[in-house]
C-alpha cells in the first residue's frame, strides 16, 4: 500500500512527468554492468589505482549521469581519490560518447516490456499529458523505450534530458531539467506530478516546485525501506511500491 507523507492535490495535476531509469524500467543495475568497464578504463587513463565493480558504482552514483561521475573522477571530488591527471573538455566528451554507446546498446538488448508499466501508462494517457524528465541521454532513452514498448506514450518533443535538452548539461538533483520541461510544455509547476525513484531525482523535482510521488517498484527489496525514508525526507507527497498503486492516489 502507498504511504502518504504530504498533502497531494490530484485535482491540480494535468501532466505526469516520469523519471526513466529505475522508474519506468529496471535499467540501473543493467546499465552499471555495461558502464563499469568504461568507468574503469577512464580511471586507468586518469592514473587512478581504484577500480570499481558494478554494484559499488550503482550504490555510489544512482540518480546521477555519467557526465557527473566523469567530472567527479577527473577532479577527485566526492568520495573519489585524487587522479594523477584531469580530463580536457575534448576527452570528457569522448568518454561520455563511448559510455553512452556501450550502455545504450546493452540496455536495448537486455530490457523487456513490463505489463504493469504499460497498462498504467495507457490508463494515465487517457486523462493526463505524459512526459519524461531524465538525467540520461536522449539516445539511451530511445533505446530503452524501444526495448520496453514505451515509445507509444512519449513523443520525442516530450522527452527531456539533463544531458541533451539544456544549454549546459547537468544532472539531478539540479532542478534545471524539470524547470525546462515545465517551461517547454507550457505548464506551471503545480500542474505537474513527478514520479521519481531516487533521492537526487526527488530533490530535483521538489526544488522545481512539482508535486512528487516516490516509486519503489524497481528498487532492490533490501534497499526499499531506506529509499522510502530518503524520499519522504526529500518532500515527496506519497511513496508507492508498484505502478498500479498510483491510480487510486490520483483519484483522490
Amino acid at each position: 500500500m502507498p504511504t502518504q507523507t504530504k498533502t497531494l492535490d490530484p485535482a491540480a495535476v494535468t501532466t505526469i512527468l516520469c523519471d526513466a531509469d529505475g522508474n519506468l524500467f529496471p535499467s540501473e543495475e543493467i546499465a552499471f554492468e555495461a558502464s563499469v568497464g568504461v568507468t574503469n578504463d577512464l580511471a586507468a587513463e586518469l592514473g587512478m589505482e581504484e577500480r570499481f565493480d558494478s554494484e559499488q558504482l550503482r550504490l555510489a552514483t544512482t540518480g546521477k549521469n555519467f557526465r557527473t561521475l566523469a567530472k567527479e573522477l577527473s577532479a577527485g571530488t566526492g568520495q573519489w581519490e585524487k587522479p594523477q591527471r584531469e580530463l580536457s573538455q575534448e576527452d570528457l566528451e569522448r568518454w561520455i560518447a563511448e559510455e553512452k554507446r556501450v550502455v545504450s546498446d546493452y540496455l536495448n538488448k537486455r530490457l523487456e516490456p513490463d505489463s504493469d508499466v504499460v497498462d498504467v501508462l495507457g490508463s494515465l494517457a487517457k486523462s493526463y499529458g505524459l512526459a519524461v524528465v531524465s538525467s540520461s541521454a536522449l539516445s539511451r532513452l530511445h533505446k530503452c523505450f524501444e526495448a520496453t514498448d514505451l515509445e507509444q506514450f512519449f513523443a520525442p518533443e516530450r522527452v527531456f534530458s539533463a544531458e541533451d535538452s539544456l544549454p549546459t548539461p547537468v544532472s539531478k538533483p539540479d532542478p534545471a531539467v524539470y524547470l525546462q520541461a515545465i517551461k517547454e510544455l507550457g505548464l506551471t509547476a503545480g500542474e505537474t506530478l513527478a514520479i521519481e525513484d531516487s533521492l537526487p531525482g526527488a530533490q530535483s523535482a521538489v526544488a522545481a516546485g512539482c508535486q512528487v510521488i516516490g516509486n519503489l517498484r524497481f528498487v532492490a527489496p533490501a534497499e526499499r525501506e531506506q529509499r522510502r525514508r530518503e524520499l519522504e525526507e526529500a518532500g515527496v507527497a506519497a511513496v508507492i511500491s508498484s505502478w498500479p498503486e498510483l491510480l487510486p492516489l490520483l483519484r483522490g
